[in-house]
């Protein structure tokens, strides 16, 4: 049977689910008429999976910085009333 080209579905199967992967090789063995027409349904379900997990990617990374700042923010806070509290008593005991 006919397969669908690796050149023409520009994807890397590893990057995609057994289901994509499994779904472009069976459109691969559709008949030739009909398959110009799945490929390009296909690789517009590759593309916005691809594009997903890009996205997906980005959230991952931006939720991990933002973990980050919120740890060196939660320091800081700590730091900054610590020093008020030793501001406070220094001056407590210069006046009193």
């Amino acid at each position: 049977m006919n397969e669908i080209p690796t050149n023409r579905m520009k994807t890397r199967s590893d990057a995609l689910p057994a289901e994509i992967v499994d779904l472009q090789q069976r459109v691969g063995e559709v008949p030739e008429q009909y398959r110009v027409e799945l490929e390009r349904c296909v690789q517009r379900v590759v593309e916005f999976t691809q594009r997903r997990r890009r996205i997906l990617n980005l959230v991952q990374e931006a939720l991990g910085q933002l973990r980050l700042d919120m740890k060196y923010l939660m320091f800081d806070l700590d730091a900054t009333r610590r020093e008020r509290d030793l501001y406070k008593k220094t001056l407590d005991e210069q006046t009193g």
